[in-house]
C-alpha cells in the first residue's frame, strides 16, 4: 500500500537521508507485496559490511540469488496473508492494543489527514500496515509530501507510529516460522529501525 499527496518538487536531500529513504522504500515495497523477479535480482547485488545492516544486507542477498518469485510469493502469503490469516499481523493496532482497527489507526489517521497525505482509492489495507508506514516515512524524508520534512517532523512522525512497535515486529519477523527469505527482512528491519531511533533519541 502506498500513500500519496499532492507531490512538490522534492527538496534537495543529503546522502544519508536519501539513503534513509532508500531502505524505507525496500522495506514498504517488501512488506507490501512478494517481490517480482526484478527485485530479487536487484536484491542479490546488495553489498555488505561489518554491522547489523551490512550483515543482514548479505544474508538478504544470498537468500534472493536463490529464491524465485514462486517461493517467494508462497512464503509471504504463509506470514501476512494465510487461510484466515497469515502467522504475522503487520499492523500497528494489533501490536499495541491485541485488536486491528484500534485507536492507534485512528491516531494515524488524524496524523496523515494534519500532514495532507492521504491514501491511494484502491489500496484495502488500513494505513497503520507496517509496509505503508515505511513508504510514509520515506516520502517524508524525501519531501515529496506537502507537510514538514525536515528533522523535527520526521522524528515525530517515527515516535508517534514506528517507534514502540517496529523493532519487536521486525524480531518476530526476523524469527517467524514461514520465513526463509524473509527472515533477512526482518534482521535488516530491525537493525534499521535500531539506528533511526538511536539517531532520533539524540535530537
Amino acid at each position: 500500500m502506498a500513500n500519496t499527496a499532492e507531490v512538490q518538487c522534492p527538496r534537495l536531500i543529503s546522502d544519508e537521508d536519501r539513503a534513509r529513504a532508500q531502505m524505507y522504500q525496500l522495506l514498504g515495497v517488501l512488506l507490501g507485496g512478494p517481490p517480482s523477479s526484478e527485485l530479487l535480482r536487484g536484491l542479490a547485488t546488495l553489498k555488505g559490511d561489518d554491522t547489523p545492516i551490512g550483515t543482514a544486507s548479505r544474508n538478504l542477498a544470498a537468500l534472493a540469488q536463490r529464491t524465485t518469485p514462486k517461493d517467494a510469493e508462497r512464503e509471504f502469503n504463509n506470514l501476512f496473508v494465510g487461510i484466515g490469516r497469515g502467522e504475522l499481523l503487520p499492523y500497528t493496532s494489533y501490536y499495541l492494543t491485541g485488536f486491528l482497527n484500534e485507536k492507534p489507526l485512528a491516531d494515524l489517521r488524524s496524523d496523515l489527514m494534519a500532514r495532507g497525505i492521504k491514501a491511494r482509492d484502491n489500496v484495502k489495507e488500513p494505513e497503520d500496515h507496517m509496509g505503508t508506514l515505511c513508504e510514509i516515512m520515506a516520502g517524508i524524508i524525501a519531501g515529496e509530501f506537502l507537510c514538514d520534512s525536515d528533522q523535527p517532523s520526521q522524528k515525530a512522525f517515527f515516535d508517534a507510529h514506528l517507534a514502540k512497535w517496529a523493532a519487536l515486529f521486525f524480531t518476530d519477523l526476523e524469527e517467524a516460522q514461514s520465513a526463509v527469505f524473509y527472515a533477512p527482512v526482518g534482521s535488516l528491519g530491525r537493525a534499521f529501525m535500531a539506528v533511526e531511533a538511536d539517531a532520533f533519541a539524540i535530537q
